[in-house]
């Protein structure tokens, strides 16, 4: 009797062991990440006026994300995210261009600008975290993350027809901010394992352009995405 107990808690021990991550431990995650940004509204100021009812907005994108994850010990680790460049598209909201009261870029009256494309914006937004990992001993392991990002915009361009429009010199003020995250990881050998993840990054930033010659547009968009990702990962 006591030879089978000591049997099965060694038999124990050795599993616990076998799917802990362990000091040093590499993961290394490739596959789908999807940034969307808050569905909120940024206003649009023209030359320092108040809210003239325009205002603008990003739509979401899916790119091939990439995650690098160091193991201190079986619970902490340190990842990096990174990503092949999110693109998005922006839209101008101009309820009152729609009634022909007015619109917020200042243009004659008449012209519906309402859901306009404005034109595109990409950026990177590699984020270092620090991870903590529940023990379970299973092949399924939870984590949560805290981290610093920071978002690099680059290539803003306004489309041929908002060009008609005489707007030009799009430019946004690269963002640093905070992100939070939970995820799990659940291992098929190993080596394997597939990890699903879901991220609130802090991405802040000023847009500015210049309408017929004039640098007076700017917005404040909070962007703050929910990033979510599903990978594969390989463990050396």
């Amino acid at each position: 009797m006591k030879k089978s107990l000591l049997t099965l808690a060694l038999l124990s021990t050795i599993s616990t062991a076998a799917f802990a991550n362990q000091a040093g431990d590499i993961l290394i995650r490739g596959g789908l990440t999807m940034v969307s940004p808050d569905s909120g509204k940024a206003p649009i100021l023209l030359g320092g006026s108040a809210d003239n009812g325009g205002s603008l907005s990003v739509d979401d994108n899916t790119q091939l994300g990439l995650n690098f994850v160091y193991f201190f010990d079986s619970n902490w680790a340190i990842e990096v995210l990174a990503a092949t460049p999110f693109s998005h598209d922006v839209t101008l909201n101009d309820p009152n261009s729609v009634d022909g009261v007015g619109n917020a870029l200042g243009l004659p009256q008449g012209e519906n600008l309402d859901g306009a494309d404005l034109g595109n914006v990409k950026h990177l937004p590699p984020t270092i975290s620090a991870l903590y990992y529940f023990d379970t001993g299973t092949e399924f392991k939870p984590y949560v993350g805290v981290g610093i990002n920071y978002t690099i915009f680059f290539d803003e361009q306004f489309d041929a027809g908002p060009k008609s429009l005489k707007l030009s010199n799009l430019e946004l003020d690269g963002s640093f901010g905070y992100a939070l995250q939970v995820g799990a990881d659940y291992e098929l050998d190993d080596n394997w394992s597939i990890n699903a993840s879901v991220r609130y990054i802090d991405i802040n930033t000023d847009a500015t352009f210049d309408v017929d010659g004039d640098s007076i547009g700017k917005a404040s968009i909070d962007i703050d995405p929910m990033v979510y990702s599903i990978m594969l990962g390989y463990k050396f």
